[in-house]
């Protein structure tokens, strides 16, 4: 009897013992770097002097994030009640004469922080979904055939390693000149950021779409053989279930050379995201500047993060390799 609630005992402990080692390893090392990085940064800071002040510590990064939040929601109510007393001068205008024509106009006043955000995420994931549109399809193209991938090769290795820098003017003066409408649906800094995006992130997808089709086994390649599959039926049901791990490497790796293509291409095309927010807080030289900059630079770090697992859960849920959430 003894033996057995020993052996009993021993096994609950090294259940528990197993449970608390996962428990570290998930929440306790984490947690662990954390207050290291903090430290260290706080001790940093303290020792760095620029010519706007000390550079800021955690503690003063916090403040300015409260700061721009306040900023945020005091811009959120001058827009209701901009939209408020233009609703009720239409009303009482109405009321002297049903006939009058109202004017119905839109909130101009500056965007905040937090609008930049937006704008940074809808022109980042604009430009690579036109970037993803391009190089997939032709990704598989040259993944099946060896002639067109040679004749390609060369042009992608050229433009692969091109820096966002170059390609911004020419895309600047190719928008300017070609998109003249007189009512133009989009800015130019806008579609400036977002070619400029598409044309740096679209390698990464077009290489690992084209490695993974080339790599489909042989096996199922005679299989398709001797169903005497389509082209398209070959490409549908063969070579893109094959072949989605690889082109997820791809994607993924797209979308994070995107986010951190943007921040240069909006700081120089003037589009008012975070890279705007950056370049005027860098401009504006004030105390609170560089507490702002640093804002900035971890919600960049930490959408960029997002953007990363939030692509990881959708391979996860369109690919077979089902391991892929763990790297």
């Amino acid at each position: 009897m003894n033996s057995v609630s020993t052996l009993f005992n021993s096994r609950a402990r090294g259940s528990v013992n197993s449970w608390l080692k996962r428990l570290t390893q998930a929440l306790g090392m984490p947690l662990l770097g954390l207050v290291v990085f903090l430290f260290i940064w706080q001790t940093g800071a303290q020792h760095i002097d620029t010519s706007l002040g000390k550079f800021p510590g955690p503690a003063q990064v916090y403040t300015q994030a409260q700061s721009l939040l306040a900023e945020h929601q005091r811009e959120r109510d001058k827009e209701a009640d901009f939209y408020a007393r233009q609703e009720q001068r239409n009303a009482e205008k109405l009321a002297k004469d049903p006939q009058a024509e109202v004017k119905i106009r839109e909130y101009t006043g500056k965007p905040t922080f937090f609008d930049q955000i937006g704008t940074s995420l809808v022109t980042v994931l604009s430009g690579f979904i036109i970037a993803a549109l391009i190089a997939i399809p032709l990704g598989i193209c040259i993944g099946l055939n060896a002639s067109l991938y040679a004749a390609l090769n060369p042009l992608i290795q050229l433009f692969k390693p091109v820096s966002p820098l170059a390609w911004l003017p020419l895309v600047t003066m190719v928008v300017s000149a070609v998109y003249t409408s007189a009512d133009p649906l989009f800015a130019k800094s806008f579609l400036t950021s977002l070619f400029t995006v598409s044309l740096c992130c679209l390698w990464p997808t077009l290489i690992n779409t084209a490695v993974g089709v080339s790599s489909i086994s042989s096996d199922l390649q005679n299989v398709s053989k001797v169903l005497r599959l389509g082209w398209l039926t070959h490409v549908r049901k063969i070579v893109l279930p094959s072949s989605v791990p690889m082109i997820f490497t791809g994607l993924r790796l797209s979308l994070g050379i995107a986010w951190m293509v943007l921040i240069a291409a909006e700081m120089l095309a003037q589009n008012p995201g975070l890279g705007k927010f950056v370049w005027d807080e860098f401009q504006n030289g004030s105390s609170d500047s560089l507490g702002r900059i640093m804002v900035a630079v971890l919600v960049i770090g930490l959408i960029g993060f997002m953007l990363d697992r939030v692509m990881l859960l959708i391979q996860r849920a369109v690919s077979w390799d089902k391991n892929a959430i763990t790297r």
